[in-house]
């Protein structure tokens, strides 16, 4: 009898033991299947930010460049005490005139210059467009008058009403306070060639013209405002060079009104003499 009553609590102890350990099977699976769910939540967020720290790393490293490349730059504008570009010797006093020319420039064309070249025409495009904006263009004259700046050349161009008459050569009267501003401009530096360019449209010359045809019309427009910027404001007539285009550079279309008002046109070309051309630096 004792020993069926040993066997039979030995036997509940086991059943109870049983019973325990499942529960905490279950308990800990349970923990173990919330720790896969944070481990894999943690992996996403942390290969998440290893994205977003690659691109910043991306972009530092493109700064990063940009500042070698400005440094290179500056470094080769200070390297040596003389440095050549084409016929132009850079002393060193001429190098701390361009670096004070360079702060005036818009700061980010600067940012784009790769070469000494590329400093060079910012510096000649700031000083000639300014004083170009600030004299040459009189109120009301906004659409008629365009300056585009190429590398180190100037381009003007000036609609034919501002200074001539429909298939006339004479300069208009309306046009001389123009071209004395024009004038002021290019005597203000020496170091400047100027050629003049005179384009008509596409139409031809009617018979019995004073013309012969627009080959004519566009020279003769063209030696009319040199003659006027030599003769009567001042324009060293060596600064001066004439040229005709006849109507074979058209800008618009010659088949309606608005083209050919815009294809009649004069185009002054500034250009700078790259030998002298550090006078600009000194301009204010």
């Amino acid at each position: 009898m004792k020993k069926i009553l040993a066997l039979t609590l030995l036997s509940g102890s086991f059943l109870f033991m049983s019973c325990v350990s499942k529960k905490k099977y279950v308990e800990l699976e349970n923990q173990y299947n919330a720790t896969r769910s944070t481990l894999a939540k943690t992996q996403l967020e942390k290969e998440e930010i290893e994205a977003k720290y690659a691109k910043i790393e991306d972009r530092v490293a493109n700064y990063n460049a940009k500042i070698r490349s400005l440094s290179d730059s500056n470094m080769e504008l200070e390297s040596t005490s003389l440095r050549n570009y084409g016929n132009v010797v850079l002393s060193n006093k001429d190098k701390e005139q361009m670096k004070a020319a360079l702060a005036n420039v818009d700061q980010k064309e600067l940012a784009e210059a790769r070469t000494l070249k590329d400093s060079m025409n910012l510096i000649i495009s700031y000083n000639l467009k300014r004083n170009l904006d600030e004299t040459l263009i009189a109120e009301g004259e906004e659409d008629d008058i365009t300056i585009e700046v190429n590398e180190t050349v100037v381009m003007i161009t000036i609609s034919d009403k501002l200074l001539f008459k429909s298939g006339s050569y004479r300069v208009n009267p309306k046009a001389h306070n123009l071209l004395q501003r024009l004038a002021t401009v290019i005597n203000s530096e020496p170091a400047m060639e100027v050629l003049i360019e005179g384009h008509t449209d596409g139409q031809s010359v009617k018979k019995g013209a004073s013309i012969q045809d627009n080959w004519e019309l566009s020279v003769e427009r063209s030696t009319a405002v040199i003659r006027k910027l030599q003769n009567d404001f001042g324009v060293a007539p060596e600064k001066l060079i004439a040229a005709g285009r006849s109507s074979y550079q058209p800008i618009a279309e010659n088949e309606t009104i608005e083209g050919r008002s815009k294809n009649r046109r004069t185009r002054i070309v500034i250009l700078p003499n790259l030998d002298k051309f550090l006078a600009l630096l000194s301009a204010n």
